[in-house]
Order: structure tokens, then sequence, then C-alpha cells
């Protein structure tokens, strides 16, 4: 467990951040401060982890010793509890086994993500809204917290697009691999005649970059459009005409904002959407200037789905990449994702070293 965590390490950049805190002049910089008291919480939180963890083990070992001495009735009684203990004790390492996974550049960062409804009319509609549901239960799970951006609503079902802002310590580390096509396969509450069918609708995901790490943007290559924000709008959207889609011209990527109360507001979350994706497409792309970037980025390439949903004649969610496949549907509709996410994230890891 020290290896894993670190932890002489950890507590020399704790003690140098603790340092840096106490200067007054950091406080002349909100924005800088910021930044260093959630790095100095997440190295905090991961001292306290191993602490816990070091701690239940040796708790662990004493009641062992307690049972051995006992009487056989108690201690049947106290070893199952132990057992139990144990096993949600292993469930705990293995999680902060697969944090250690978390490796890449914008791991550590929030994440931006956009879901686009497919092929499949009403039911992919439909299916997107449901996408829409399980990350954002997901999210609550992990403690995340999310504000939505935009969210276009159909008239008959579902939702045409959404985007969500995903603020949390390595929320672009969980969320990277969830990009993709997803698919679903059931009876459709649309067809009367009660046929099965399938529809897909495709997960984008981007980390949030800092303003350091921003990319220059040509005011020319933008054109900025304002518009009333369709669909009901209620909790999600502000039916007003303070959208804002903003286009860049050389990549054909489009963004838009429309929950926010002002233009101004929208134009600000917009622009830090599109720096975000042009930094995306930049590190993929190994392009040092945005000129040499060509092509419609606002999607990625419709192919093969990377998870498939299956609701009837049986119930399964069976990941492509992976093979992992789980049968509970319902716990992960609820936001259950995280042997999808990590079963990814190891097998990346092998490939790495392979």
């Amino acid at each position: 467990m020290g290896s894993l965590f670190d932890v002489a390490s950890k507590r020399q950049i704790l003690e140098k951040l603790n340092e840096k805190a106490n200067n007054s002049e950091l406080w002349n910089n909100p924005d800088k401060a910021k930044a260093l008291l959630i790095e100095k919480k997440s190295v905090e939180d991961s001292i306290e982890e191993y602490e816990y963890i070091k701690d239940s083990i040796s708790d662990a070992q004493e009641m062992i010793e307690i049972i051995m001495e006992e009487d056989s009735e108690g201690a049947e009684e106290e070893a199952l509890e132990l057992e139990k203990q144990v096993e949600a004790l292993k469930e705990k390492i293995e999680e902060v086994r697969i944090k250690t996974l978390l490796i890449g550049k914008f791991d550590k960062n929030n994440a931006i993500i956009s879901i686009h409804a497919g092929t499949g009319g009403v039911d992919a509609m439909d299916w997107a809204s449901m996408l829409f549901r399980m990350y954002s239960r997901y999210c609550d799970k992990k403690g995340y917290k999310t504000t939505i951006v935009e969210y276009q609503d159909d008239t008959e079902a579902g939702i045409k697009s959404a985007t969500l802002m995903v603020e949390g310590e390595n929320a672009y580390g969980y969320l990277k691999n969830e990009q993709g096509v997803h698919r679903l396969v059931r009876i459709s509450p649309f067809n009367a005649a009660g046929k099965r069918q399938t529809s897909f609708a495709l997960l984008e995901v981007i980390p949030q970059v800092e303003d350091d790490l921003a990319v220059d943007i040509n005011p020319e290559d933008l054109r900025i459009d304002t518009y009333r924000s369709s669909g009901a709008g209620g909790q999600h959207v502000n039916t007003t005409d303070s959208a804002i889609r903003i286009t860049h011209i050389p990549t054909n990527i489009v963004v838009t904002c429309q929950n926010e109360r002002s233009q101004h507001q929208n134009k600000d979350v917009a622009m830090r959407i599109l720096v975000a994706k042009l930094a995306k497409v930049k590190e993929e792309e190994h392009k040092e200037n945005l000129n040499e970037i060509k092509g419609d980025f606002s999607l990625i390439t419709w192919g093969a789905q990377i998870r498939s949903y299956v609701f009837q004649p049986y119930t399964m969610v069976k990941d492509h990449r992976t093979g992992a496949e789980k049968g509970n549907l319902n716990a992960v509709m609820d936001g259950d994702l995280d042997y999808f996410i990590s079963e990814k994230l190891k097998k990346d890891s092998l490939d790495r070293r392979s």
C-alpha cells in the first residue's frame, strides 16, 4: 500500500503546498489560489485514504485474533461480519488502484460531456435522454458537480442533444473512455407493432483546460449567432434570445450555450467549451497551429458502437472493447458504471505495457 500511494512523496508535496498557501501574495490571484487549494485537498485526501486503509487492515488483524480466542458460536457471527468488512476493504483498495491508472495529461481535469441522438428517430432521442440521466446519476454518485450548458429536447420525446459540465477530481480521467456510440436494443414504446428497435446515441467527452493551456483563436475565424432556446425550457434552459452558437470556421466545430441568464455569460461558457475542444483536437492531431487542422470535429465519426444495452428479450449491458458484461441493466442505467470504466482503464494499462 505504501508504494501504491507513494505516501512519503505526497507528504513532501503537501508540505510545499502548505508553504505556498501561507504566502499572503497568493491570494491576490483568486484563480491561482483556487487551483492550489484543489491540489492541496487532492493530496490530503490521498493521504487520508492511505491512513484509512492501513488502520482498517490493522483492525481486521486484531479482529481475527479476538475471533480465534472466542467460543465457536460467537466467533462464527463475528467472522461473518469481518468477512463483509474485508470485502468492502478490498473494493476500496481496488478503487484506489484504479485511480493510479489515471496518468493522462488531462485526466485530473474537469470534463465536458455532450450527448447527441443518432439514427433511430424518436427512439434515438428517447435513448439520448436516458443516457443523459444515466451519466447525471453517475456524476451524483461520484460527488461531482454538474451544470447543464445546453439541452435541446424534442416535442415528441427525448432530447436531440445536451451538454453537461462536470466538476470534480479526475472527472475527465474516468469519463474519457465513455466517448463513442452507445447502442440500445428494446421493444420500442413508440412502435404500435411492438417490434424490437435498435437506436444509437453518441457521447462526446472533452477535458476542461486551464487558461494557461488555452489555444490562440483568431476572432476572424469565429461566427457568433444568437437565437432563442428551443424546447420546453423550464428547469433546463432559458427560453429567451440569450442563447449563443459559436462556429469555428476553419474546423467547423460548433458549440452552443443556452443555460445562463445573459448572452455575455452564455458566450463565456461557449468559448470555454470551444477552447477545450480545440485543445483536445490539437493534442490528438499533434498539430502546432490550428490552421493545420481541417474537417468537421463537431462530432466524432459514427462507427461501431462501444457498448450495447439490451432491454429485450433479455437484459444485458456489454462493452465491446473489453468484453465486460453486466446483467443488472437497471443498476447500470441508474449510474452504476464503475465496473465498465475500471475494466477499460485496466485494459489500456495492459496495452501500454505490451
